[in-house]
C-alpha cells in the first residue's frame, strides 16, 4: 500500500497514552522497510511524551488540541483561526508523500487529510474518516495479544512484524529528574509503582483496596511504594493515602508523585520500579516496554489477556460480561473488578518481586466465570503459560 518511492511518511495516532504505547512498534517497522525515509508522528500534546524519544522517528509533531478547545470555549475565534492556519501551513510544508491514520477516528482522519499527502491510508471507521482516505484497511488482530491490532495493520501495509517490540525510551533529562525525585524521597530500585488511576471509572479498582494493598506491601514486604498519576487524580490519591495507618519502623516508605511529574518523568519512574501494579491505563502498559515485572488488573476493559512477557501477571475474573467496555450490565457495581481481591494482588506482587532473583516464568491467568446465580466469584487460576 505504501509506495516504494515514499520519502516522507506521517503516522497519525493522536491519543490515548496506552494506545500510543501499543502503536509504538509501527515506527520501527516503518524504519526497517524505509530506512532512508523521513518518518514523523502526529500526536496530541497530552500524549506526545509517550512517543517523543522513539529512535526510529525523525520528528514528533504536536497538535495542541487542548489549547484549541480552550480558545473555542472562551470565544477567541481570531486566535483559534490563527492557530489553525499556522498548524495547517506547518503540516503541509513538510510535504508528506504518505499519511497513515492508525487511529481510525474522524479527527485523526481529518489530520491525515489536512497533511496534504497524496496517499492516505486509514483504518475503517464508523465516524466517516474512510471517506478522507485513498486506501482503507480493515481492522483485525487477536484480542488476547498486546498490540495485535497494530501488528495486523503493519502486515497489511507490507511491513515486517518480527520482531515487533514496544519502544518508548526516555530522554536523559526525564530519567535524571525521576532519579532525583526518588533519591530525595529515599526510594531505591526495587519499589512498587502503583498506577490506580484512569479517566474511566469502570476501569478502576476500588480505593479502599488500593489502601489495603499499599499497606500490606510496605508492612509485610518492607518495600517502598510510589503512587503515580496526573493532576486530575489528586483527590482520589488523597483518599487512598489518608486511609493508610501510621507506618511501623520497618515499613517501606510511600511517595506521592500524583500530579507532580510530567508524563515522561512518570514513565521514567516506571522504568526503575521493581514491580508495577496498575489498571488499564497508559503508565501500566509502559512496564512491558521497559521489561519491568507487572501485575495488571483488568475487568470491563481487557486490552489483552495473554501475558505479553515472562514478567507479567494479568488478574481477570473471567466473567462472561467482561469485557463490556463501559456498557455495564451490573448497575454500576463493576463486579468484574470487585472479583479481584487484595490477597490475590498481594500474592502476585510478592511473586513478581521474587522474580528478580530467579529466571522469569510467564504467568497466564485463566479466569472461570462467576456462578450464574451471583452467589459465587470466579477464581483466577495461575499457572505456567503454555
Amino acid at each position: 500500500m505504501i509506495p516504494d518511492s515514499a520519502g516522507r511518511i506521517l503516522v497519525v495516532r493522536l491519543s490515548a497514552r496506552g494506545d500510543l504505547v501499543f502503536a509504538s512498534p509501527l515506527a520501527g517497522a516503518l524504519r526497517r522497510r524505509y530506512p532512508d525515509a523521513f518518518i514523523a508522528w502526529l500526536a496530541e500534546e497530552r500524549t506526545a511524551d509517550v512517543i517523543r524519544h522513539n529512535p526510529h522517528l525523525d520528528e514528533v509533531i504536536v497538535w495542541q488540541r487542548a489549547a484549541w478547545k480552550r480558545l473555542l470555549r472562551t470565544g477567541r475565534w481570531g486566535a483559534l483561526a490563527h492557530a489553525l492556519v499556522e498548524f495547517l501551513g506547518s503540516l503541509r510544508a513538510r510535504r508528506f508523500d504518505v499519511a497513515i491514520d492508525v487511529q481510525g477516528l474522524l479527527r485523526s482522519g481529518v489530520a491525515a487529510f489536512l497533511s496534504g499527502a497524496p496517499v492516505r491510508i486509514g483504518l475503517r471507521s464508523r465516524e466517516g474518516s474512510r471517506c478522507l482516505m485513498t486506501q482503507v484497511v480493515e481492522r483485525g488482530g487477536d484480542d488476547r495479544l498486546i498490540a495485535s491490532e497494530y501488528r495486523f495493520l503493519a502486515e497489511r501495509l507490507g511491513l515486517a512484524t518480527g520482531p515487533f517490540p514496544l519502544e518508548i525510551p526516555r530522554g536523559a533529562e526525564e530519567a535524571d529528574n525521576a532519579g532525583r525525585l526518588l533519591a530525595g524521597a529515599g526510594i531505591t530500585n526495587g519499589f512498587l509503582a502503583a498506577c490506580p488511576f484512569t479517566t474511566r471509572f469502570h476501569k478502576h479498582w476500588f480505593e479502599d483496596r488500593w489502601s489495603s494493598l499499599i499497606e500490606q506491601v510496605r508492612a509485610r514486604l518492607g518495600v517502598g511504594v510510589v503512587l503515580l498519576g496526573g493532576p486530575a487524580d489528586r483527590a482520589a490519591a488523597d483518599r487512598i493515602l489518608d486511609a493508610l495507618p501510621e507506618p511501623t519502623p520497618s515499613a517501606g516508605p510511600v511517595v506521592d508523585l500524583v500530579g507532580r511529574t510530567t508524563l515522561g518523568e512518570a514513565s521514567a519512574v516506571v522504568a526503575r520500579c521493581g514491580v508495577l501494579v496498575g489498571v488499564d491505563t497508559g503508565l501500566s502498559h509502559m512496564a512491558h516496554a521497559f521489561d519491568r515485572p507487572a501485575v495488571l488488573l483488568f475487568g470491563s476493559n481487557t486490552p489483552y489477556l495473554d501475558p505479553p512477557g515472562p514478567r507479567a501477571t494479568i488478574l481477570h475474573s473471567g466473567r462472561g460480561c467482561s469485557p463490556c467496555r463501559g456498557r455495564l450490565v451490573c448497575d454500576g457495581r463493576i463486579d468484574c473488578m470487585d472479583d479481584i481481591a487484595v490477597g490475590e494482588v498481594f500474592a502476585a506482587v510478592a511473586a513478581r518481586l521474587e522474580d528478580r532473583a530467579a529466571p522469569p516464568v510467564p504467568q497466564k491467568i485463566r479466569g472461570t466465570p462467576a456462578c450464574a446465580d451471583g452467589t459465587g466469584i470466579g477464581r483466577a487460576e495461575v499457572g505456567a503459560a503454555g
